[in-house]
């Protein structure tokens, strides 16, 4: 039987992995900066998913996933810039979720696209 696909876990798992990254990372001044950034746009995704799930029309829903959809690529950045800065003293530790980062952003796109393509099939 396959495994249940859960995207509630699957956020709330990368919000603790990036926690994990901000937590290890050097207390300078850039590195304090940049673990501000990431924290705030790694972990929103979490929260604005569960928004989402409660939304009240259609077109809040898509703009709620669009939100989520934002933070990742936002967290994204963040995490390449700490890998290329050499911000943690593991640099695997961002490396490791950046591919979870694409991989979720891939799935809000197509989250949004079907969300869209539904509204207008219905018009």
């Amino acid at each position: 039987m396959p495994e249940k696909y859960d995207l509630e876990d699957r956020l709330l798992d990368f919000a603790v992995r990036v926690i994990r990254v901000t937590e290890s990372m050097k207390s300078t001044r850039a590195g304090l900066h940049v673990a501000d950034q990431l924290l705030r746009s790694g972990t929103s995704p979490y929260g604005h998913h569960g928004e989402a799930e409660s939304a009240e029309s259609r077109a809040d829903f898509v703009h709620k996933l669009s939100i989520c959809a934002k933070e990742l690529r936002e967290a994204r950045r963040w995490l390449r810039l700490v890998e290329r800065a050499g911000l943690v003293a593991k640099p695997q530790l961002p490396a490791e979720i950046l591919s979870e980062a694409d991989e979720l952003i891939r799935i809000f796109a197509a989250s949004i696209r079907t969300a869209q393509n539904n509204k207008k099939a219905t018009k």
